[in-house]
């Protein structure tokens, strides 16, 4: 929904110092020259300062229960928790007195504190300071953070029903789940027309969510005291420390039953009763209640999961059509029956693959691969790679709109996400000792010189650099492996008798690239375990500026190291592999030693497929492993001593204090892991039909995975907003460009395809059965006697004169002897035309389908234009009243040019 009013600057309300330097009981913005709090541009007056000095209250000491989220008078609400424990080592009285100098500036802040002694743990080891924040606290910093309230309840129509409701149902959330409360226009809070908003209750109406965002905006920025004449603050740097253990929001009730205060929502329960299940896989998502409980940064990530997801299901049903078409084509591909004829695959001698060691081989062995890569090598291959090419396109400009619609519906239309990132980072102004003027600001503030940029994003380079290059190796290194091994998987395959009843299903070639492929999928798994603490430990060496800057560098980072760990065995067998092989007598070596790989006579393709299935699938598997299992073991382990009598719990505190953390790049890692998938379903979709279809299965659990850890193993993450996906949106659109360029290189050059096209069209001579003789046609011949002694077998039983390999070279009687033969330049000018056709032809439609649809749906154009009007006229007829107050308390300063300017201005936004 729309939220009116002009983003104000967002202000740090801080500790005031009274005249003689001693710090007094309100806040009031200073100037922070020469120390480490960011600078804000407004201040409260004083009447506002003595609003956040909290009066004393006396507690009651009644009987409670453990599981109640309130303090013990039963009243104040608690909405952050802090922990520690006061062990005696040599750092004990250095954190005792930071806690007490923080805790002293809290409620100095006007917060208020109540702790919980160690004796009242489960462990007798951890106290836990729970903090409120009184009405005062949260309209003053409502206003600082411009946080929009709900002044009037919607009447603007609801959209049309759609038609599918019906069909529908069965997938539906109840309403009051998927609606949990009124539409309500929206403006920035403002103490002075407190009266213009809906505020039935103080307690109720700042939500939990909004409560626990303010008092961790406080805490970040409340000072701590001044260590080697630097003032320190926030919240962070205790914990980094070890002042403090943890710093949490409690979540509202336990997850498997409501709260026994009615006072408690028990949106937890909820939550995991209609959404965090996986019986519920099937339902659709309540997206207002996870926004409502989580914040919208959580909430539009489930959302953008939850379309992708349905996006997918499309992809998922036209991949599972082509797969269906190969399956019953395959019997008639002439092609498999030419190999599997003993007449004619079983003439034919084949040469060695690889030298001495290997025999010759009958082209019939192969029978069984060549069937089952017929299965993704086919005319319906081309059909689903422009296909998805069309639906990237469709996916990315469709979520456009549905973001748009998200933003208007969770006002954030008018959010400035840049305002809140570009704040600084308490770490660069720590770390950051020089200081200069700001141009615009006039203020000074920490910045870091040229020179020591430039130093550290010289290491940070080569440490991105030698870390890919050590990918690259990794890849090297397992090509070794499928080089070195092949000839003895061939010989044992063809000496030992065990093995012959699976030969023709498990040959030399797929027995390589299945081992391999799983040997370079651990290679990735540990390279990746590695790299995520490299890139985090380079990224906090640059010290970027801001959060936003931050969080950009990281996702470059990150998403190029996993770009080149993922994909770079795929784009070696795609675009490599059987491409530089040279022929008999002349073969290419690796490192003059190993002897390149051939493809088999079938094509790369099904090789291609084993690789992106088992790399692809082994990620997904291993992923929800780590998502679900792993938290639930660490949480079981933290709370093993801890009483389980439902009539005996520990407190609500200490069971939050046990589960796992969400850190603040919880969401960063969920959004590679989708991110990395989509690459697989785009970049390579052309070897594998079925890569969408996997990834539908892995999605409907990867929601359900998510919602279940997040709302049963991790503690309450602290809200935080957002109106899209960020960075993540360029990535995939430079992805979705990728794709068209890797699926036509992947039909031109990996699958026989065009080979075959130009056989039917140009040297077919057959016009009953155009591809009989295919075969025969794309093997070319060699004379035994010319192989030199490095390559020629050690045995050759049966004295053959002649063999075969796959490439299109003149006969060893032919006058350009072993030279390409014309037929090899048509199929590479073919070639390299489908590419061009394919890419223009694809991009064209691309564009004009993005040109098409427009990013923001005219029905929301208009509900904002309509939102901004009613809620401009709203304000403007509630100033209206308050002047005819003051003019008829005969107010002085109310001038009736006021009254007519005011009453003008009324006019004015009526007519735009």
């Amino acid at each position: 929904m729309n939220r009116l009013g002009k983003k104000a600057n967002e202000t740090l309300i801080e500790m005031a110092r009274s005249a003689d330097g001693e710090e007094c009981n309100g806040p009031e913005t200073i100037s922070t020259a020469g120390s480490e709090i960011p600078s804000s541009s407004e201040g409260l007056n004083s009447t506002e300062t003595t609003l956040l000095i909290p009066e004393h209250q006396v507690i009651d000491k009644r009987h409670q229960s453990k599981d109640s989220i309130f303090f013990r008078d039963g009243v104040r609400r608690i909405d952050f928790v802090l922990s520690y424990v006061d062990d005696l080592n040599k750092e004990w009285e250095k954190k005792l007195e930071r806690r007490k100098e923080f805790e002293s500036n809290l409620q100095k802040a006007g917060l208020e504190l109540e702790t919980e002694d160690k004796k009242e743990s489960e462990d007798g080891k951890i106290f836990f300071v729970k903090i409120h924040a009184p009405w005062e606290v949260l309209i003053t910093y409502a206003e600082v953070l411009n946080i929009k309230v709900p002044i009037r309840e919607n009447d603007i129509p609801p959209m049309v029903e759609n038609p599918l409701d019906c069909v529908l149902f069965p997938l539906r959330l109840p309403e009051k789940v998927m609606h949990p409360e009124p539409d309500y226009f929206t403006a920035p809070f403002s103490k002075d027309k407190q009266e213009l908003y809906l505020i039935n209750d103080e307690s109720t109406f700042f939500s939990p969510s909004m409560r626990n965002r303010i008092v961790n905006y406080i805490l970040t920025r409340c000072p701590y005291g001044t260590e080697e004449g630097k003032k320190k603050f926030g919240i962070k740097r205790l914990l980094n420390n070890g002042t403090y253990t943890a710093a949490y929001p409690l979540h509202d009730c336990q997850y498997w039953k409501k709260a026994s205060d009615p006072n408690c929502d028990s949106e937890r329960y909820t939550l995991y009763m209609e959404w965090a299940r996986f019986l519920r896989f099937y339902k659709e998502q309540p997206l207002v209640l996870i926004r409502k409980y989580y914040g919208e940064k959580i909430g539009i990530y489930f959302a953008w999961l939850g379309f992708y997801t349905e996006m997918l299901f499309l992809a998922a049903v036209v991949g599972l059509i082509c797969f269906l078409y190969g399956l019953f084509t395959m019997d008639e591909n002439m092609s498999s029956k030419e190999i599997c004829d003993p007449a004619i695959g079983g003439e034919i001698i084949m040469c060695p693959l690889c030298d001495r060691d290997c025999e010759y081989w009958r082209l019939n062995t192969t029978c069984e691969s060549s069937q089952y890569s017929h299965l993704f090598d086919n005319v319906a291959t081309l059909f689903f790679a422009i296909f998805m090419g069309i639906w990237v396109t469709l996916f990315l400009e469709f979520w456009k709109r549905r973001q748009a619609r998200l933003k208007y519906e969770w006002d954030l239309v008018d959010f400035e996400e840049e305002q809140q990132q570009l704040q600084l980072r308490p770490e660069y102004e720590a770390k950051c000792t020089q200081k200069k003027k700001n141009p615009v600001t006039q203020e000074m503030e920490p910045y870091l010189p040229l020179t020591s940029q430039a130093v550290r994003f010289c290491i940070s380079g080569a440490t991105v650099l030698f870390w890919v290059s050590l990918i690259i190796a990794s890849m090297i290194a397992v090509i070794v492996y499928r080089l070195a091994v092949y000839a003895a998987f061939a010989s044992l395959m063809e000496n030992t008798q065990t093995l012959q009843p699976i030969s023709g299903v498990l040959t030399p070639q797929l027995a390589t690239s299945v081992t391999a492929s799983c040997l370079n999928f651990v290679i990735i798994m540990i390279l990746n375990f590695f790299y995520e603490r490299i890139a985090i430990w380079i990224t906090d060496m640059e010290i970027p500026r801001t959060h936003m800057e931050y969080e950009n560098r990281l996702t470059m980072k990150m998403f190029l190291f996993q770009f080149v760990n993922y994909y770079s065995s795929c784009f070696y067998v795609a675009f490599f592999k059987g491409k530089f092989v040279g022929y008999p007598g002349a073969y290419t070596y690796m490192f003059n030693r190993w002897r390149n790989e051939e493809c088999d006579p079938a094509g790369c393709l099904i090789e291609l497929t084993t690789q992106l299935t088992i790399v692809m699938a082994g990620k997904q598997i291993w992923g929800n492993i780590q998502e679900a299992i792993v938290p639930w073991i660490c949480n079981w382990w933290g709370r093993r001593k801890a009483r389980n009598n439902p009539e005996n719990l520990y407190s609500r505190w200490e069971q939050d204090h046990d589960l796992q953390t969400f850190g603040a790049l919880g969401l960063f890692y969920e959004y590679l892991e989708m991110v990395i998938q989509f690459g697989f379903i785009t970049l390579f979709v052309a070897s594998f039909p079925l890569a969408p279809l996997l990834a539908l299965m892995n999605n409907i659990l990867e929601i359900r995975v998510d919602s279940w850890k997040l709302t049963t193993q991790y503690r309450r993450p602290v809200a935080a907003k957002a109106h899209s996906i960020g960075v993540w949106q360029e990535i995939l659109n430079g992805m979705a460009i990728l794709s068209v360029v890797t699926n036509a290189f992947i039909v031109a050059f990996t699958s026989d395809m065009i080979p075959r096209l130009v056989y039917y069209y140009a040297y077919s001579e057959n016009e009953d059965s155009p591809m009989s003789g295919y075969i025969n046609n794309s093997l070319s011949v060699f004379l035994i006697s010319d192989f030199p002694e490095r390559n020629e077998p050690k045995e050759n039983p049966e004295n053959f004169v002649i063999c075969r390999y796959r490439d299109y070279r003149y006969p060893p009687d032919h006058e350009k002897k072993y030279l390409h033969t014309m037929q090899f330049w048509h199929i590479l000018a073919a070639k390299l035309a489908f590419i061009i056709i394919m890419e223009h032809v694809v991009f064209i439609v691309k564009f004009f389908v993005a040109w098409m649809i427009p990013d923001v749906p005219a029905d929301v154009k208009a509900k904002i234009k309509r939102e901004k009007y009613l809620t401009q006229k709203i304000l403007h007829e509630y100033e209206l009243e308050k002047l005819k107050e003051r003019l008829c308390q005969g107010d002085t300063r109310a001038t009736e040019k006021e009254f007519i300017a005011t009453e003008g201005r009324m006019e004015l936004s009526r007519a735009m």
